[in-house]
């Protein structure tokens, strides 16, 4: 099975070819936690969950690195502006530590209710500064680098494709425009691979480096700990278009310059969800976390739905309206699967007819055509809706189809459908848990018999007894 995939690096749709057959290394930017991952955050690690699966689908066993960014950095990628994590402590009252272990946790939390698979490991920039130190050390051997205000730089003019990828040569704007002026910097394009003392009087977060007492700039944490785990040269990079022009342009020119080999091989980038308002930004306060939804009575899954019904490469907009929709939609799923799983017997892949053979085959073919998830959808219904196709077959492949989707069809059950109790019937009840407690039997059965009548069946719980359809 071939997995087809848009390569920011060349801007085209190239069939998936891994360095070792069956095998796959995947680095996927990950939070920065000095705040909660709002729900914009999220379609990023969405969309890298829907690739790791669709490339499992497909019979490789991949070997998936996410960052955590707990080194604080500065609120402007271009090395400008103030450090996120010190902000976020000043203003909740917690020490950048604190800052940093309470929003890693409740990332955590985010993903595992977002049925996101979990990386093979999760790789956490304070535990890597050795890693970052010894890449800042070899590219400052081979003549990379410069000091100046205090500050070990990447000196850009050594490295002829610059910008090659983000096709910074190609549009009419002048390198580092981007950017408030840094006096230090020979070029307005270089970047900060080690800030010191000089640079934050009051920075909490330092360590020792053979530059003097200070921290890591944002960039070289991916690279180092990518290589690290994945080695010099590896197969997939995924991060948000927000990262193409400074961050992945960055790690891409420290990283070949210091290995001096070709780093990545596919670019792989999700858009932005929108709001109404336009992007959603942490910034600016007013974003939506899991958690605002949850409140608002959705259920996570439901926000999964959403976001399977846009593709990762197209800008999405959020809506209470459109996330009501995918509930509902996500509703009657529940309750197609509930009904197959109660009435139809086990199937097993092998045993499908053609029908179902061929929605499955279409399935594969549009998640493996640049992860077509809309499509996607629209198979698993036709599927499900299809007078023609026997109910566990339906079963068995909508399964199959889940291996993918993350919507967790395995556990839906039939749910209860409520049933309104007049106070008539709210007397019958108490007047048999009466009769019950006087040993009144023949009473509380005619009372129970009653009920049985008309359709229902009287159910003691705990917390009462309650009436359900039969």
């Amino acid at each position: 099975m071939t997995v087809n995939l848009y390569n920011t690096d060349g801007r085209k749709i190239e069939p998936f070819i891994p360095i070792r057959e069956g095998n796959v290394g995947l680095y996927c930017c990950g939070p920065t936690v000095y705040n909660y991952a709002h729900i914009g955050n999220l379609r990023a690690f969405m969309f890298e969950d829907i690739l790791r699966r669709t490339l499992e689908y497909a019979g490789y066993k991949v070997k998936h690195i996410m960052n955590i960014t707990d080194v604080g950095h500065l609120t402007d990628d271009g090395d400008d502006g103030e450090d996120k994590m010190i902000k976020a402590a000043r203003e909740k009252g917690m020490s950048v530590w604190d800052i940093a272990a309470f929003f890693t946790d409740s990332f955590f939390s985010d993903v595992e209710r977002l049925n996101i698979q979990k990386p093979t490991l999760y790789s956490k920039a304070t535990d890597h500064i050795e890693d970052m130190i010894n890449m800042i050390r070899t590219l400052e051997e081979k003549g990379f680098t410069y000091q100046a205000g205090g500050n070990v730089y990447f000196d850009s003019s050594r490295f002829p494709e610059y910008g090659k990828m983000a096709l910074l040569d190609k549009q009419d704007l002048q390198h580092g425009a981007r950017v408030v002026v840094d006096e230090n910097k020979r070029n307005p394009q270089d970047f900060v691979l080690w800030f010191t003392e000089s640079k934050f009087e009051k920075q909490a977060m330092t360590w020792d480096s053979p530059w003097g007492v200070g921290y890591p700039g944002w960039h070289i944490e991916c690279s180092a700990m990518s290589c690290k785990y994945l080695g010099n040269h590896f197969d997939i990079h995924c991060g948000g278009i927000d990262h193409i022009p400074v961050h992945h342009t960055n790690e891409i020119a420290q990283s070949e310059a210091a290995n001096g080999e070709k780093w990545v091989n596919y670019w792989c980038h999700n858009e932005f969800l929108l709001m109404k308002s336009g992007k959603m930004s942490k910034s600016k306060g007013g974003f939506l976390t899991l958690q605002s939804l949850v409140d608002k009575g959705y259920d996570p899954l439901d926000y999964r739905y959403f976001l399977l019904g846009g593709h990762y490469r197209s800008q999405l907009v959020f809506s209470w309206e459109s996330l009501e929709a995918s509930a509902s939609a996500r509703k009657n799923l529940i309750q197609k699967i509930g009904s197959l799983r109660k009435d139809a017997g086990p199937v097993n892949l092998s045993d499908l007819g053609d029908g179902a053979k061929e929605k499955l085959n279409d399935f594969s073919e549009h998640i493996t055509a640049d992860l077509m998830t809309p499509r996607c959808l629209a198979d698993l219904w036709g599927l499900l809706k299809d007078p023609a196709i026997a109910e566990g077959e339906k079963l068995a492949a909508a399964y199959e189809m889940d291996r993918v989707l993350g919507l967790k069809m395995d556990t839906y059950e039939i749910a209860e459908e409520s049933v309104e109790i007049s106070e008539e019937d709210k007397a019958l009840i108490g007047e048999r848990a009466k009769a019950k407690k006087e040993k009144n039997f023949s009473r509380a059965d005619e009372i129970r018999d009653i009920f049985s009548d008309r359709g229902y069946t009287l159910v003691d719980t705990p917390e009462g007894t309650i009436l359900k359809k039969k």
